[in-house]
């Protein structure tokens, strides 16, 4: 018996790819749709999973929005690496077919009356979009570490977003050190804070606002991608 395939008519709800935007070089905005989503209720900050070919081969995706009238939802997709979600956004197609698993819940969001802050980088931006969202405007900071500056930009604006700083990404994480100060600003205000993307930017920053009072429960952490490992949750 093929476990796999077993595996995916149980759980994974068929979808198809009903639209394709390119922003920027490596960025892909997928509406994707399926009779299964209007029977699940989203909350910003859930995840869906998507396989790739296999129950046991998925990549982690953030919708940005969910029509449930509709069937209907749209992911940002950020080709990163040579790994099997690149390849995937790549190759993507109008028209295809996928194998969807979710909505569901990926991390402790902030409260929407909260004051917050997000730290991530092109990875985070699906995310920091949907969370961006619940509150009122100006009470969401963003705060990106980015290699692709100009692509990054677009697509802040393409989305409409505000309240995001975007700082170029150094190999020797010297960048992080502005982005912590202005993380330690805004949580002197009480404010949620959320750490997301990379793992190795996470664990300092998240070391240093320890150090700096911050309490660990207005700090939730999220870790999309590691160097030297494939296909975190």
């Amino acid at each position: 018996m093929d476990w796999s395939r077993t595996l995916m008519r149980a759980f994974l709800k068929p979808a198809r790819v009903a639209g394709i935007e390119t922003i920027a070089a490596n960025f892909r905005l997928i509406a994707l749709e399926s009779p299964a989503f209007r029977e699940h209720a989203w909350a910003p900050g859930q995840k869906i999973q998507i396989a790739m070919g296999s129950a046991f081969t998925n990549r982690t995706y953030t919708p940005i929005e969910w029509d449930r009238a509709e069937g209907r939802t749209r992911v940002l997709a950020y080709a990163h690496g040579e790994g099997p979600g690149s390849a995937w956004i790549r190759a993507l197609q109008t028209g295809d077919s996928c194998d969807v698993f979710g909505p569901r819940a990926s991390l402790d969001a902030p409260p929407a009356s909260a004051r917050a802050a997000l730290f991530g980088d092109e990875t985070s931006l699906g995310l920091a979009h949907a969370l961006q969202r619940r509150h009122a405007r100006g009470a969401f900071d963003v705060l990106l570490e980015v290699r692709d500056l100009a692509g990054a930009a677009r697509v802040v604006d393409r989305l409409g977003m505000e309240g995001v700083t975007l700082t170029a990404a150094q190999a020797d994480g010297t960048h992080l050190a502005a982005i912590e100060a202005r993380l330690c600003e805004v949580a002197r205000g009480h404010a949620h804070l959320v750490l997301t993307g990379k793992a190795q930017s996470i664990k300092p920053l998240r070391q240093a606002l320890r150090a700096g009072g911050v309490p660990s429960s207005r700090i939730e952490t999220k870790a999309y991608w590691a160097v030297g490992k494939r296909g975190l949750d």
